[in-house]
């Protein structure tokens, strides 16, 4: 069965498919560094994205593993962002109040930003908000560009 090549990443975040889901990552890792980017934004946005739909424990489980998923994101983007020319760093959204701390990540596609109780790895970010809620869509688009590169 051909299945990556009919993958797209669309289909794949819309959909409730882990085995699909975890065949997606698998393709990504495979592109190397810029790849494990394009992975865990991809999971930390399905993450938070599901998290607001789901109730207590599954919630809870979601939003913890978008934390580890941008804790990883930080650590890749420290030894390998400048190499893609992604820039990304931290600040702070005061009229949070649980959430306090801001992840943004200069895509080709255009910003993107995490709300998270927690800073990880990585410096101050060096602009601001862009205003738009975009998101999912340039994280969807990025990953898509990042998984044909390799068909």
């Amino acid at each position: 069965m051909e299945a990556t090549a009919t993958m797209n990443a669309l289909e794949v975040y819309a959909k409730s498919d882990g085995a699909l889901t975890r065949q997606f990552y698998s393709e990504l890792e495979k592109r190397g560094p810029l790849g494990v980017v394009a992975l865990n934004l991809f999971r930390a946005q399905k993450c938070s994205t599901r998290a607001k739909l789901y109730r207590r424990k599954y919630k809870d489980l979601a939003y913890d593993r978008k934390g580890w998923s941008l804790k990883q994101l930080c650590e890749c983007l420290q030894q390998h962002g400048a190499q893609f020319g992604i820039t990304f760093g931290w600040g702070r959204d005061e009229d949070q109040p649980l959430n306090k701390w801001v992840l943004y990540v200069d895509l080709p596609e255009g910003q993107v930003s995490f709300h998270s109780p927690e800073r990880y790895n990585g410096p101050d970010y060096p602009g601001q908000w862009d205003g738009q809620r975009m998101s999912e869509q340039r994280i969807i688009a990025f990953c898509g560009s990042v998984y044909e590169r390799g068909h």
